[in-house]
């Protein structure tokens, strides 16, 4: 019933905006947090209505961020029109072919090194012109909670090891020793468009931070929606880490350092995300997203493995016969 109000609202606007009531709207996707996003036709033109409502979403960030990337020339959804206080923002129509429904053996190669292309150019923007939260150590410990709180403790029953959080802590110094740079946050292939000219379109920026380098790169290439082999991922961070060496973004730092950085950084994150998967399901009953816990599961025994610091959470989690049946 809420939502039927909000798209009356909605069509109440646009049609104010337009001065017609010849338009039709139809979702066009489902989003983690409480917005939503709808295709509108009018005279044959599709735009993108994005429905934040304002109890529990704020448009502010992803309008300064929006402006700010496309200022620096990156492809992101202009904003056409606004209306803040109801929370509804009209946007261009970036498409409807995500990464993830075109990435496949043939394409990834081109797909990725466009994206990792723009997000150079991300990385080159100068931090300072925009005020943006850090990616701080109590950020970063906060997010790991998530897997303790909802992965371990909600989802399986199991209490936290006492020597992960030592663990924990090598995972958060790992993040704050990097450079730090404007960090997307969600660089993955459900926030990149497939486009004609100028791809990817980027997405879903608005939780932007200021944080480590290494971050959208691993979740652009360590996708919970879709994976690829250990030797295409070390081509891919090779041809990354060239890039961000040229412009300089890189200094004093070796293909080795920047892979264990570009590793543990994706530890931290996918626990982050079981925790979050785990979260939408039991708090804000999206069921849709537990499908994707073995994947990203994979993905933190796969690094646990590779480092000895992460002896014990690797025993723990390949041994614990309730984290092994979801693999």
């Amino acid at each position: 019933m809420i939502i039927d109000k909000r798209i009356d609202a909605i069509k109440f606007w646009l049609s104010a905006l337009y001065r017609t009531n010849k338009l039709t709207l139809e979702q066009a996707s489902n989003d983690a947090s409480f917005r939503r996003y709808y295709r509108v036709t009018i005279d044959n033109k599709t735009m993108i209505v994005m429905d934040a409502p304002p109890k529990y979403e704020d448009v502010g960030p992803f309008i300064k961020v929006a402006q700010f990337l496309a200022k620096h020339g990156l492809h992101v959804p202009e904003i056409i029109a606004e209306e803040r206080e109801k929370g509804f923002l009209l946007l261009t129509d970036l498409g409807s072919q995500t990464y993830l429904d075109q990435l496949n053996s043939k394409s990834a190669d081109v797909l990725y090194n466009s994206a990792i292309e723009a997000l150079i150019k991300i990385q080159l923007c100068d931090r300072h012109s925009i005020t943006l939260p850090e990616y701080s150590g109590a950020l970063l410990q906060q997010e790991l909670n998530l897997f303790s709180e909802w992965f371990l403790h909600r989802h399986l029953s199991l209490s936290v090891p006492d020597t992960v959080q030592n663990q924990f802590d090598v995972l958060i110094n790992n993040a704050l020793e990097q450079p730090q740079v404007i960090v997307h946050r969600d660089y993955h292939s459900r926030n990149l468009m497939c486009s004609d000219t100028h791809n990817p379109g980027i997405i879903d920026f608005q939780d932007a931070v200021i944080g480590p380098i290494s971050y959208d790169l691993v979740s652009m290439l360590r996708d919970s929606y879709i994976a690829w082999s250990d030797d295409k991922i070390e081509v891919w961070v090779a041809h990354y880490f060239k890039l961000a060496k040229d412009q300089k973004l890189l200094s004093n730092c070796s293909l080795e350092e920047f892979t264990r950085w570009f590793d543990l950084m994706g530890l931290q994150r996918h626990l982050k995300v079981l925790g979050i998967f785990c979260r939408l399901n039991y708090r804000d009953k999206k069921s849709n997203y537990m499908h994707d816990l073995p994947q990203t599961l994979a993905y933190v025994l796969k690094v646990c493995s590779k480092y000895d610091e992460f002896e014990d959470l690797s025993n723990f989690l390949s041994t614990e016969p309730k984290i092994k049946a979801i693999l």
